[in-house]
């Protein structure tokens, strides 16, 4: 029978949905979740919160980061944010020099921020090419290498944990996912160089994750996503959040380098089209459907 527990959805829901964890796994930790502001990364701030981590969520806007802080301080936990834009470079620079001073080195960096696109890739246009390469590819960049050098100069242990995509089907996104295969790539290679200064680097590539945004995709597409996995339900940032925590945390102390897919098994089995299945494609199902009655 399919999970049918709730997908938390709001603050509220954040800070009493169940979790497997300890209380105090994260005691005296500082967590840095860039897309803490809705998704994934808030999702991933409340966990590290409850579980006694200082949590900085970051993000461009202010509003939406303020939002979250306030609401995890509002429950007696420990949070801030901390505004940038992870295309730039210098504002990258910045936001860690503050929360080195404000907070001393971080612990963990979960990659959250990214932005999808949905459009067929031949209808492409440069500047939306440019748009998700930048923030995704060159986003995780520049927020892996500034932590990276902080914890060099500082002499100081760090986890990083990049939320790509998964490879299995995503038709419709192929920019995000040439993007994400670059972070992987690039990860797997930085997991090895970066282990003398007792860094780590993994990634977790979700599967259908109901977030805020869905909302990008057609309804059309949104209304089969459950049925992208054998599971048959939508997976949920709380979820993932708990396999970022897991991976990045101490139970994972001995995991680098590694892209571990949470999809409910969607990788071996069913099909993402992010802007709805072709008809070229639908009748070929059509076709194999019919032959088996």
């Amino acid at each position: 029978m399919a999970d049918s527990s709730p997908i938390p959805k709001t603050n509220e829901d954040l800070a009493a949905h169940p979790t497997v964890f300890a209380p105090g796994l994260l005691d005296g930790q500082v967590v840095f979740a860039s897309g803490g502001g809705s998704g994934i990364g808030r999702a991933t701030a409340w966990l590290a919160a409850r579980l006694g981590a200082h949590v900085i969520v970051g993000g461009r806007t202010q509003e939406k980061l303020e939002g979250v802080a306030d609401a995890i301080t509002a429950a007696g936990l420990k949070a801030s944010f901390q505004v940038l834009d992870i295309r730039q470079r210098e504002s990258v620079e910045a936001a860690f020099a503050s929360i080195g001073a404000d907070n001393g080195p971080i612990d963990l960096l979960v990659n959250s921020a990214g932005g999808q696109f949905p459009q067929p890739s031949m209808d492409y246009s440069e500047k939306g090419w440019q748009t998700v390469i930048n923030t995704n590819l060159h986003g995780t960049w520049h927020m892996m290498h500034c932590a990276a050098q902080a914890w060099r100069e500082q002499q100081h242990s760090g986890s990083i944990v990049n939320i790509v995509v998964v490879n299995q089907g995503l038709f419709g996104v192929a920019h995000t996912s040439a993007a994400r295969a670059g972070v992987m790539a690039f990860s797997n290679k930085a997991a090895v160089e970066w282990a003398p200064h007792n860094i780590r680097v993994n990634c977790i590539a979700p599967g259908a994750i109901e977030t805020e945004g869905w909302a990008v995709y057609p309804e059309e597409a949104r209304s089969r996503y459950p049925a992208t996995n054998p599971l048959m339900r939508p997976g949920s940032p709380w979820e993932i959040a708990e396999a970022a925590v897991f991976i990045g945390g101490p139970g994972g102390r001995f995991i680098n380098g590694e892209t571990v897919v949470v999809d409910g098994g969607g990788q071996h089995w069913g099909e993402i089209w992010t802007t709805g299945k072709p008809e070229y494609y639908a009748a070929a199902t059509r076709l194999w459907d019919d032959g088996a009655k």
